[in-house]
């Protein structure tokens, strides 16, 4: 069978001091019918983000003319990588707080034709150091999520999700400040099928998260309203379409 392209894109705001170790960890060759490539988003950076990035291996770099915000990084990452001609597409945080080795572990499913879009849930896995006010704001806000999907999810803000290409062609996100609660509200309420994977999360050592939890609150929760007030269509979702052979059965092209 013809091989799956996986692009990995990384959003990234002045993320010069983590973004290469980052691509570093992220698996290349784990499977024979999957070629994986790195995109990097660059959110307007005034640091040496895209230097450090090309100089790890990026294979693609798009940069954006100012600072938009995450919401606007993803939007266009899952652009970039239908353009590029993405199978699937995989987003990590530049920052290093997401375990990139662990980006199979989130592929499988899809692999698998169990899910169409996967979270890597520190929930499920470790949150050790973990900020008591972000890890409450989390569960608020992913408690939310839970309700209006009348589905349970356990970390609605994870920073680490993978795309079949038919998610990521109906996906929308519409809010530049973030992305994280109306993308999944966006998907699950069109039919595409979401799954979490346990991750371990350790927190960052370099650089500032630029998500502050006042503006977080006052940002989001318009956005998850204007969300739900939207009509959806439910989408007819191929669900073979990333299903991987057995490495011993089959080979490549």
């Amino acid at each position: 069978m013809k091989k799956q392209k996986v692009i990995v894109f990384l959003p990234a705001y002045n993320e010069e001091q983590s973004i290469g170790e980052v691509i570093r960890r992220i698996p290349r060759s784990f499977h024979p019918c999957v070629d994986v490539k790195v995109l990097v988003i660059d959110d307007g950076s005034i640091d040496h983000t895209v230097a450090a990035a090309r100089e790890a291996g990026a294979d693609y770099i798009y940069q954006m003319p100012e600072n938009r915000g995450l919401g606007a990084a993803v939007r266009q990452g899952l652009r970039e990588c239908l353009r590029l001609g993405a199978d699937i597409g995989v987003m990590i945080d530049a920052d290093n707080e997401y375990p990139a080795e662990q980006i199979p572990e989130l592929l499988a499913p899809i692999f698998a034709g169990e899910a169409d879009y996967t979270m890597g849930s520190r929930f499920l896995g470790t949150i050790r150091g973990m900020k008591w006010h972000r890890r409450l704001g989390n569960y608020l806000f992913t408690f939310l999520q839970s309700l209006l999907l009348r589905q349970w999810i356990y970390d609605g803000q994870s920073g680490m999700r993978a795309f079949s290409r038919q998610a990521m062609e109906h996906a929308e996100i519409i809010h530049d400040y973030n992305y994280a609660q109306v993308l999944t509200l966006n998907l699950v309420r069109k039919g595409f099928r979401v799954k979490e994977v346990p991750i371990r999360y350790q927190v960052r050592t370099t650089g500032q998260s630029f998500i502050k939890f006042r503006a977080y609150v006052t940002a989001v929760l318009p956005a998850i309203w204007k969300e739900m007030r939207r009509p959806v269509k439910k989408v007819v979702i191929d669900e073979d379409a990333h299903r991987l052979p057995n490495i011993a059965e089959k080979q490549c092209s």
